[in-house]
């Protein structure tokens, strides 16, 4: 179970229409909607992964100390929500480091895991997974086996894999279903909020009991937000990407934890390396 810890103004799908000169002066409410998150999990004793915005954690320090204090993982989400694909290296990796030393410093603990804004690694920036290494961490979330029209490396493995022998870190992909010869996104996000709930259980079940391997889900403290600002410069699409069922996540997201076990990346995918 994965949260990327950002707020609705920060979403790549706004970026033409909302400055980040801006975010400053703009309502936030990733924390209020963060502290529900981390309730949600306690009731249910779950542990999940927040992947984190810097920008997030230098504004909101004691909602970082809350997420590791409720034993949850602290991870990664670059600095100010930079596609990695709008980046030089040197770019990214400022990016990236500026962000791991904040959360580092404020939670106390080392952090392993790292996820792209809008899972912007794929096959012509692989680069960025040596800088990565190089940061030290242990894992990515970044690269996405779909067709999207914002990202997708459709041709990458669907499973947890290592991208080259020489690499020591793994790339831990959002989970699919393969139908055909297409895989299917199912592991969160607006395709969650789209399909019948039944459909998203289904296709969880068919990951973990025929492909017999974990499923990683991952959603956004703004997507349990049905009172947040609402932005009117954007295009039909993005409205409905970014609106669409809100009212009907939180209830969602509450079969979800019940139906299935979950737990941390690093428990999960790290746990026997680590042994």
């Amino acid at each position: 179970m994965t949260v990327d810890v950002e707020d609705y103004f920060q979403v790549s799908a706004f970026e033409k229409s909302i400055s980040r000169g801006d975010w400053d002066r703009l309502p936030c409410r990733v924390e209020a909607n963060t502290l529900r998150i981390l309730d949600l999990f306690q009731q249910r004793r779950i542990h999940a992964t927040f992947f984190t915005l810097g920008w997030v954690a230098e504004r909101f320090p004691a909602l970082i100390r809350s997420i590791v204090d409720r034993g949850h993982e602290l991870a990664c989400h670059g600095y100010a929500h930079v596609r990695a694909t709008e980046q030089t290296p040197q770019e990214f990796k400022k990016d990236v480091l500026r962000a791991k030393t904040i959360l580092e410093d404020l939670g106390g603990r080392g952090v392993k895991g790292y996820r792209a804004a809008s899972y912007s690694i794929g096959e012509k920036n692989l680069w960025a997974l040596d800088v990565l290494e190089q940061l030290g961490f242990q894992y990515s979330s970044s690269i996405y086996p779909v067709r999207h029209d914002l990202y997708g490396m459709p041709d990458a493995p669907r499973f947890s894999f290592q991208p080259t022998e020489k690499r020591n870190l793994i790339e831990v992909p959002v989970t699919t279903v393969k139908l055909g010869n297409r895989n299917f996104p199912c592991g969160g996000g607006g395709y969650f909020r789209l399909f019948p709930y039944p459909l998203s259980k289904w296709a969880i079940n068919h990951v973990n009991r025929i492909d017999r391997q974990p499923a990683v889900f991952y959603f956004h403290p703004w997507e349990i937000d049905p009172g947040q600002p609402r932005q009117r410069n954007i295009s039909l699409k993005t409205r409905c990407r970014h609106y669409l069922n809100l009212g009907r996540m939180e209830r969602r997201l509450g079969w979800l934890l019940n139906d299935f076990r979950w737990s941390t990346m690093e428990q999960v995918f790290l746990g026997p390396r680590d042994q």
